[in-house]
């Protein structure tokens, strides 16, 4: 598939180049405009883990963004795709997809897809698989579940790193080990053990506003909610923020009742094979929307 090198919109002229760090100025105005959470330490995060496209004007505007995240030769998730609010009908998120679909031939894709760019992705052939609601909130008394049975938790350790990212390659549906090194290298967490193996993790980290909990890797909700609860409870009073493609009428109910309501969704859409796992271990909670 051929993309045009530029791309007229409105009076216009967009040019696209490779997204860097010295980006991270412009990449922050276009998510500031559509009330994207986005601190400068997220996005350089982003920046390091992916690859894409930034459109500007003749006189250097921020019009578009569209990245990449490759984990495997067959796999990619595509994130950070964000057109200014002005253009979001002229065709510019449309150009910036086709750039970083045609450096992804024959790949599965995945991504998040907001309200604003559903059509755009169906319209492109992806298919929806199943909401993820966006938690979020200034958190309460958090109160931990008791432990499922035969199952026991306790703080991460540099030891457990092969274990989790067999079970994050698992759960994800493909292994990205340079994403999660990074996630590891940023964050605090929590393992699950059954007979002496690890079963489940969970991560915390800096992002937005405060606090985001993910990836979260479990078997069920209450193992899911065992992981997560020792997270929250350390950012108790603080701003949380949790994003899971579960539909658990339990783990939903425990998240908002700690002060982390459903503020959003957004739709989880698939190009190629469905890589997720439905059942078993599987993810309860995202890294980030444009990461999964």
């Amino acid at each position: 598939m051929t993309v045009e090198d530029s791309f007229r919109v409105d009076k216009f002229v967009a040019t696209a180049h490779r997204i860097g760090l010295a980006d991270r100025a412009l990449l922050h105005e276009l998510t500031v405009g559509v009330f994207w959470p986005h601190r400068w330490r997220d996005l350089d995060v982003f920046i390091s883990l992916g690859e894409g496209y930034l459109a500007v004007d003749e006189i250097g505007r921020a019009m578009g963004s569209a990245m990449c995240f490759r984990a495997e030769p067959d796999f990619a998730m595509l994130g950070m795709m964000v057109t200014a609010p002005r253009l979001q009908t002229m065709g510019t998120g449309r150009w910036l997809l086709r750039r970083v679909m045609n450096e992804c031939p024959k790949m599965d894709l995945r991504l998040s897809a907001t309200r604003q760019g559903y059509r755009l992705y169906k319209e492109a052939g992806f298919v929806p698989l199943t909401t993820i609601w966006q938690h979020q909130g200034i958190t309460r008394r958090v109160q931990v579940p008791d432990a499922v049975p035969g199952v026991t938790a306790r703080a991460l350790e540099s030891e457990d790193t092969a274990a989790i990212t067999a079970l994050d390659t698992h759960a994800y549906g493909a292994a990205r080990d340079k994403t999660l090194r990074e996630m590891l290298r940023l964050s605090d967490g929590m393992v699950v053990e059954r007979d002496g193996t690890i079963c489940g993790f969970a991560l915390r980290r800096r992002f937005g506003r405060g606090w985001v909990v993910g990836p979260v890797v479990a078997e069920t909700e209450d193992i899911a909610m065992m992981l997560a609860a020792p997270l929250i409870k350390r950012s108790e009073g603080e701003f949380v923020r949790l994003d899971t493609p579960e539909d658990s009428e339990k783990f939903n109910a425990f998240l908002s009742a700690i002060g982390m309501g459903v503020y959003d969704t957004v739709t989880e859409m698939y190009l190629g094979r469905q890589r997720r796992p439905l059942d078993g271990p599987r993810m309860f909670g995202l890294a980030a929307h444009s990461l999964g």
